[in-house]
C-alpha cells in the first residue's frame, strides 16, 4: 500500500515589529467598532460617551461676573451756596416766619439773619463766580449779587460737606469780599484784515446769515461731512458784517486757493431784531474746495498760542 501522502508542513515566518503593530491596530479598530455599535444599541447618550475623545475635551472656565463700581463724585457746593445767599439777602431777623427766612435758616442752622428795614433792596440775581476747596469737606464759595441799580457786591460763603460730599451746610454768615480783578487779555491772533468784498468775507457772512436769520440753508455753506443746525427760532431779522479778520494771509487772496487750504477768521457782525442792533463776534474755520470757501468749524473760544479752537 503506497504510503499516505502528507501535506507539507509550512512553517510560519517569525512576526516582525511592523506586523505586530499592525495586528494591534486591527484589534483596536475591531474593539472600537464593537463599542460604537454597542453604544448605538444602548441609546444616544451612550453613543455620545463612546465617541468622545478625552484628549479633546475642553473645560470652560467658570463665568465670573464683575460689577464695575463707579466712585461717587462729590457735588459742587456752588448751587447750595447760591440758594442760601439769595434767601439770606431777602430775609430779616424780625420776620423769621417768612419763607425766605425759614429757607435760609434750614440751609444754615444757627446763622444769624440780617437786621434790615423793609426798604433794603433785594438782589436781582446771585451767581457763583468762584469755588475753592479748602479741606476735604470745607469749601469757600464766592458769589456776585447784582442789584437793580447796577450795584454788584461779592460775598464769600463757607460751606461744610459730609464725608460723601452729598450734603452741605453753610457754616457761618456770609462775608463781603472784594471782587475778582479783571484778567489780562492776550493779543488777538486775528491780525490780518480780510477785504469786505472778498470771497472769505462773503462766505462767512452768508453762512452766519443762514445760521442766525434763517436766510437760506446752512448746509450749503458747510464742508462735506460737517453737521451744524441753525438757531431755531431765528433770533434776528438781518445780519451785516462789520469786520472780518484772519490769522492766515490766504484769507485775503482774490482767487480761492488750492483745495484743502484752511483759514481761521473772526467775523464781527451787527445783528438786528425788533429791539435794536446787537454786536456779535464769531470765530470760524473755512476750507477751500472746488473754487469756493466752505465752513468746517464754528468755534467757541480761542487761546493765544492756538488761535481759534473748537
Amino acid at each position: 500500500m503506497p504510503p499516505a501522502k502528507h501535506a507539507p508542513t509550512e512553517h510560519a515566518a517569525p512576526p516582525t515589529a511592523a506586523g505586530a503593530r499592525l495586528q494591534r491596530m486591527r484589534r483596536r479598530v475591531r474593539l472600537g467598532h464593537l463599542g460604537v455599535w454597542g453604544a448605538v444599541a444602548a441609546g444616544p447618550i451612550a453613543l455620545a460617551v463612546a465617541v468622545a475623545t478625552p484628549s479633546t475635551v475642553v473645560r470652560a472656565a467658570p463665568a465670573t461676573t464683575s460689577t464695575a463700581v463707579t466712585p461717587a463724585v462729590p457735588a459742587s457746593p456752588a448751587g447750595y451756596a447760591t440758594v442760601f445767599l439769595q434767601a439770606w439777602l431777602r430775609s430779616r431777623s424780625e420776620a423769621e416766619d417768612t419763607a425766605q427766612a425759614r429757607l435760609a435758616q434750614s440751609l444754615a442752622p444757627g446763622v444769624e439773619l440780617p437786621d434790615t428795614s423793609d426798604a433794603q433792596p433785594e438782589p436781582v440775581s446771585v451767581v457763583a463766580v468762584r469755588t475753592a476747596q479748602q479741606a476735604d469737606t470745607a469749601w469757600s464759595v464766592t458769589l456776585a449779587a447784582q442789584y437793580a441799580d447796577g450795584q454788584l457786591r461779592y460775598y464769600a460763603v463757607p460751606v461744610i460737606a459730609d464725608s460723601d460730599g452729598a450734603s452741605f451746610t453753610a457754616s457761618a454768615a456770609p462775608a463781603v469780599v472784594a471782587g475778582p480783578a479783571p484778567a489780562t487779555t492776550a493779543p488777538s491772533p486775528y491780525t490780518v484784515t480780510v477785504p469786505a468784498d472778498g470771497a472769505v468775507s462773503s462766505a462767512a457772512g452768508e453762512f452766519l446769515a443762514a445760521y442766525l436769520t434763517g436766510a437760506g440753508e446752512v448746509d450749503r455753506y458747510l464742508a462735506p461731512g460737517v453737521r451744524l443746525s441753525p438757531v431755531v427760532p431765528a433770533p434776528y431779522t438781518s445780519l451785516e458784517a462789520r469786520q472780518v479778520s484772519a490769522i492766515e494771509e490766504a484769507a485775503t487772496t482774490e482767487k480761492v486757493p488750492a483745495d484743502g487750504t484752511k483759514v481761521r477768521v473772526l467775523a464781527q457782525m451787527e445783528a438786528r431784531d425788533h429791539a435794536g442792533t446787537w454786536p456779535l463776534a464769531y470765530e470760524l474755520t473755512l476750507k477751500a474746495r472746488s473754487g469756493r470757501w466752505e465752513v468746517t468749524e464754528l468755534h467757541s473760544g480761542r487761546t493765544p498760542s492756538e488761535g481759534a479752537r473748537r
